[in-house]
């Protein structure tokens, strides 16, 4: 629920506690259980959240697979 509260909010601009973490890339960072991460870019006014996210734990291997689905997503929408 609070991951969705989040995405909610940052689809309204209020981005909150979030890290840019390079290659056009940010972590929003909750602050709840194990230390939740949702990784996303902006291209323009656009908010891309992708789809790749976890915890505190597992952060090396998701920033990996969310600089993945940037560029996938980038070539798809130039």
């Amino acid at each position: 629920m609070r991951i969705q509260v989040r995405i909610d909010r940052m689809a309204d601009g209020n981005f909150g506690d979030v890290k840019a973490i390079g290659e056009g890339l940010s972590e929003a960072r909750i602050d709840y259980g194990p230390g939740y991460r949702i990784y996303f870019m902006q291209q323009g006014s656009q908010l891309v959240i992708l789809l790749c996210g976890g915890d505190k734990s597992s952060q090396p291997r998701d920033i990996k697979q969310a600089r993945l689905i940037a560029k996938s997503w980038q070539e798809q929408n130039p």
